[in-house]
């Protein structure tokens, strides 16, 4: 990724890049999203990056800089997906990874990477927000790089994600639907697409819509919350990214809106049984933006209201695998094997 848009990242020469070969991720277009729409819908799927998560296109620069640095050891916070990228780019790169997490709240899909990467991980009683004051404070303390995004270089990393879908399409989309949570994606995206504009490789600029679970909703609310929500990707409740957010909603013609838990997990399930795509609760935030907008409780300002050109591209970026986080589909659905003797009549009852 980093050789793909060198000129447009904080690299030189000296920088010792550090990559998984992250990025040049799909972008899928949805026959059925489209034909609910009216428009063409594409799903920027993020999940397949070599982590699993977006989380991978910020970590390569981090991580690239951390090194160039000379830092040996690196820290976050994280509600699971930064600290197994972190972890496995710290580990491509040979120096330590130290996470720190909220205790009982992190899939088991993505804490166990954290391990199995190596980072000595400390569980703490409190939420994804006191795991990031820790990490500010010992980063303060001198002698580890922070490679949460509030590393301007991570948000430096992610926007590429922007410019591979003006790559691919030809132009920016009219829409552009994210998840948010601690909101660093929908900034990076932002910036992504007003640097290809700037620079005449794309004449639209998309209206960023944001979507927050309704239990973790801080920007949608105007103050930071106690988060609760089954998507635990973006369960948190001051994000550190909140000014680029509102800046990518304001200056885009957007907003920031919530979906709930249950329509984020029908959204992960609709999508999954209609389009083949599995991704995480968290990822299906965007899905479920998208289909609510489409319904008659949307938003005011939602750029629905007034009906879609013809022609209009959205794109909606998934953020992250269903396999991070398999318990909570599993448990939403009642997902079992129906059971049958070894036998074809009994396999042919069963299948009936």
């Amino acid at each position: 990724m980093i050789s793909r848009y060198r000129s447009r990242l904080p690299v030189t020469d000296a920088t010792p890049v550090i990559s998984l070969n992250e990025g040049s991720t799909p972008l899928i277009h949805s026959p059925r999203l489209s034909a609910l729409s009216g428009a063409e819908v594409y799903l920027k799927f993020e999940g397949l990056n070599p982590t699993g998560s977006f989380k991978d296109r910020g970590m390569t620069v981090a991580i690239s800089k951390a090194v160039e640095d000379g830092a040996d050891t690196v820290i976050c916070a994280s509600t699971g997906n930064t600290s197994a990228a972190a972890a496995a780019y710290a580990a491509r790169a040979g120096i330590r990874c130290a996470v720190i997490l909220p205790a009982g709240k992190i899939a088991s899909g993505k804490l166990v990477q954290a391990f199995i990467y190596g980072a000595k991980v400390v569980a703490i009683r409190g939420n994804f927000d006191d795991a990031l004051r820790i990490v500010r404070e010992l980063g303060a303390l001198g002698g580890v790089a922070i490679v949460n995004s509030i590393n301007p270089h991570r948000i430096e990393g992610q926007k590429t994600a922007s410019f591979e879908i003006i790559d691919e399409l030809g132009e920016a989309p009219d829409i552009h639907i994210l998840p948010v949570g601690n909101a660093g994606n929908i900034t990076a995206y932002w910036r992504g697409y007003r640097e290809f504009h700037a620079a005449d490789r794309s004449s639209v600029l998309p209206k960023m819509l944001g979507f927050q679970a309704s239990g973790a909703a801080p920007i949608f609310h105007g103050h930071p919350v106690e988060p609760h929500t089954i998507a635990t990707a973006i369960r948190i409740g001051n994000p550190a990214s909140w000014e680029g957010a509102n800046a990518a909603v304001k200056e885009s013609g957007g907003c920031i809106d919530t979906v709930t838990d249950a329509q984020i997990l029908d959204a992960q399930a609709w999508l999954a049984s209609h389009e083949g795509i599995f991704v995480e609760p968290a990822s299906a935030a965007s899905v479920a933006g998208l289909l609510r907008c489409l319904g008659s409780d949307r938003c005011p300002r939602c750029p629905f209201a007034g009906g879609l050109r013809a022609g209009s591209k959205i794109v909606l970026t998934v953020t992250g695998h269903g396999l991070k986080d398999p318990d909570a589909p599993v448990k939403h659905g009642g997902f079992a094997p129906v059971e049958a003797d070894a036998d074809l009549t009994a396999v042919r009852r069963a299948l009936d």
